[in-house]
């Protein structure tokens, strides 16, 4: 699978910011299907769009979306959520990581039958504090730096089944989530039309904006990435593959 053109799309997270954005690009390329789950109803006038009721903290809505989804060739997880805090409270980064983590590996698992089918392609919409923390958001940074972890393992994990998976370490982007942190920000399109040009193109690790394109090269020459492979290795050696 190289191009989004007929392909059917589900995208958590569809109903604004980055989320928004990357229905309108699913639609743009001619995606057959954009399945656009959200918390809450949504309207759109192109007829190519299912809305999906799908809060991914609750699992049986999981649960229920996945049996109304016939066959899927991309899953974005993009749902997520941003707290300021200062780690005193133990449940901010529990509700961080209900989200950024839990919420991104159950939906996966809930579409893994249909996935295989098509060998399709899982894309967990990270953040560059992935990498190093953000100080005012530091529960945030946790959950994201634990969701690239399951990134990595998923993508060892669910090769044998033809699944493609790609972490995308978003930079500050103009949203909602980020109006308030003061830095020069990507447009919400533009970093939409960069993830769907690095799913086609097969990239692995996807930076979709100028902040975050300055890592790239280095993360994809160095010694965590050469690492990262090593151990993928080990997987396809000893026949490992997700349930």
């Amino acid at each position: 699978m190289t191009a989004t053109t007929d392909r059917i799309v589900l995208i958590t997270g569809a109903n604004r910011g980055i989320g928004r954005a990357l229905l309108e690009e699913a639609l743009r390329r001619g995606a057959r299907r954009v399945y656009a789950g959200t918390r809450e109803p949504l309207g759109h006038p192109d007829e190519r769009v299912t809305p999906l009721l799908l809060d991914v903290t609750d699992a049986a809505q999981i649960e229920r979306a996945a049996r109304s989804v016939p066959s899927l060739d991309v899953l974005v997880n993009n749902a997520g959520t941003a707290l300021y805090d200062d780690l005193g409270d133990r449940a901010a980064i529990e509700d961080q990581l209900a989200v950024n983590l839990f919420g991104a590996h159950g939906v996966t698992q809930a579409f893994l039958p249909q996935l295989t089918r098509s060998r399709g392609a899982v894309v967990n919409n990270l953040s560059m504090t992935a990498f190093a923390p953000l100080p005012m958001v530091p529960a945030y940074s946790i959950s994201k730096a634990a969701a690239f972890s399951l990134t990595q393992s998923q993508r060892a994990l669910l090769a044998g089944r033809g699944i493609r998976v790609h972490a995308v370490f978003t930079g500050p982007t103009d949203t909602d989530m980020s109006r308030a942190f003061d830095a020069p920000k990507a447009s919400p399109e533009s970093v939409a039309r960069a993830v769907f040009d690095g799913v086609e193109n097969e990239e692995e690790d996807i930076f979709p904006d100028p902040t975050s394109q300055t890592m790239a090269a280095g993360w994809r020459s160095g010694p965590a990435k050469a690492l990262e492979r090593e151990y993928a290795a080990v997987v396809t050696a000893h026949g490992t593959s997700s349930a």
